[in-house]
């Protein structure tokens, strides 16, 4: 084999491992969250995959060396297949039943720890070739082969995030990871190329796989390099779904109902916030949205008081799309009075697509109010769950501010962020949502420096809830996003 083949190899299967890395941390987030523990658990899997995949085939390149070629190619098929079904794994060991850290762990190392192993199994050999090509010059050829392994991680881990995620989705992805595995297997040949038939016959079933695995379908409706999207419609409702979470949901208007009938809120907690902001907010109040979700609470802001503005920050330009082919009455509302903010244009909803601790941190306007609704899968975002965000807000929001959260009664993102909100302010209110089936809960904070009237009435299932001292997260020792 020439040297510059061997380096472009390298250089490929370095593109793959990380690619095939950073897809697995966004499929896995459907099922299990994103979080730094789901994270965490990712790369540790892949890079302890690397770890033996090095080291095996470090034992199989010092054998003959037409075995030694067998069996590369052989892993490199093994390699596609694995990871074109990387996915169905995933998804047939969470309907099996695997569930928190432990179940993710599990399912972590099944369905990405093979693949990674058999992707790096080869590289050793393929060092020991570019080295073994140059007599006299190894210091540099080595040196080649590192940064060739280094580049190829550096481009792999801007493909996925940049372009294969976004554009593709995971699925597609994954399959490409598989199918880029399977075309270096006519390289990894000593000597001349070999007859077409037998090439073409060796790579027949792993492509029949790599297809396979795309007709399986995406891991959800829509998908962008943030979010997995579905969205369903029972009856009159339609619901916004995020990685498996309800996000927001709206029941659509008869056709008979007259245009100036504010929009019902579905979703228990929207009720809740709804009511409170009634109660609290004058008429022509500004009220920031942290999370634009639905559109449903700006929506219903809007429609129910003429002379209010919203601002609404929502970091993924997918979920405006979706929610204006599929929610009604949010994108009548966003069709009316909406405009992009930092596009010029006026209207009273202006939408944001950026991060929400970044707009804050930026931001020179002031509001009345503030929602705090961003969930990155089923948990408040880290970087939205400190003292400083929060800090940032007081200065910010003149009036009360409003945060939904979901965890464990008890858990500690509910008491951290407890801990925050009763630091900065002297009145907080409560209450708790009834719990699913996961033992998990909305619950509902309201902060103000002034005291907060009671509502007449709570949703059903609702009820004010003592939560037990904790630990304010902040910037330096934050949330870990997973329970």
């Amino acid at each position: 084999m020439r040297f510059w083949t061997t380096i472009g190899l390298l250089l490929v299967l370095s593109v793959v491992g990380l690619t095939y890395e950073i897809a697995a941390g966004r499929v896995l987030a459907p099922f299990f969250g994103t979080s730094l523990i789901t994270w965490t658990a990712v790369i540790a899997a892949v890079l302890a995959g690397f770890s033996l995949g090095n080291a095996l085939g470090g034992l199989a390149a010092e054998g003959e060396r037409r075995t030694a070629f067998g069996r590369m190619r052989r892993a490199l098929v093994a390699t596609s297949v694995l990871m074109a079904l990387s996915p169905a794994i995933l998804a047939l060991l969470h309907a099996a039943g695997a569930r928190g850290t432990g179940g993710m762990m599990v399912t972590v190392a099944a369905a990405f720890f093979p693949a990674s192993v058999l992707v790096s199994f080869p590289s050793p050999f393929l060092a020991k070739l570019a080295v073994e090509a140059r007599p006299g010059r190894e210091g540099s050829s080595l040196g080649i082969v590192l940064a060739a392994g280094s580049l190829g991680a550096i481009f792999g881990a801007i493909l996925a995030g940049f372009a294969a995620l976004p554009f593709l989705g995971s699925a597609a992805t994954f399959a490409a990871c598989g199918a880029a595995s399977l075309l270096c297997v006519p390289f990894l040949r000593e000597g001349g190329r070999p007859p077409l038939r037998e090439t073409l016959r060796s790579l027949a079933l792993p492509a029949l796989v790599l297809a396979g695995s795309l007709a399986l379908g995406p891991a959800c409706r829509y998908e962008s390099g943030l979010s997995c999207i579905d969205v369903r419609r029972h009856g009159a409702t339609v619901t916004l779904l995020s990685d498996r979470t309800a996000q927001a949901a709206e029941r659509i208007a008869p056709s008979d109902a007259p245009a100036d009938v504010p929009p019902e809120l579905v979703l228990p907690y929207a009720q809740w916030v709804w009511a409170r902001m009634e109660r609290d907010l004058a008429p022509e109040a500004t009220v920031l949205f942290i999370g634009g979700g639905g559109y449903t609470l700006p929506a219903r802001l809007l429609a129910s008081r003429p002379g209010a503005r919203a601002v609404a920050v929502e970091i993924d330009p997918l979920v405006t799309q979706v929610v204006r082919q599929h929610m009604p009455a949010a994108s009548a509302m966003i069709e009316r009075t909406g405009y992009e903010a930092g596009r010029g244009g006026t209207g009273r909803l202006g939408i944001v697509h950026a991060d929400g601790r970044v707009f804050v941190n930026e931001t020179g306007q002031r509001f009345d109010a503030a929602v705090v609704d961003a969930f990155s899968s089923s948990s408040v975002p880290a970087h939205l769950a400190t003292v400083e965000t929060y800090a940032r807000l007081r200065e910010i929001v003149d009036g009360p501010v409003y945060v939904n959260l979901i965890d464990r009664p008890g858990g500690r993102l509910e008491r951290g962020l407890h801990a925050i909100l009763t630091g900065l302010y002297p009145h907080v209110e409560a209450v708790q949502g009834p719990l699913s089936a996961r033992g998990a809960a909305n619950t509902l904070l309201a902060a103000a420096d002034r005291p907060l009237a009671p509502l007449e009435a709570l949703p059903a299932g609702y009820a004010p809830v003592a939560i037990a001292p904790g630990r304010a997260f902040t910037d330096d020792r934050g949330w870990v996003g997973h329970r």
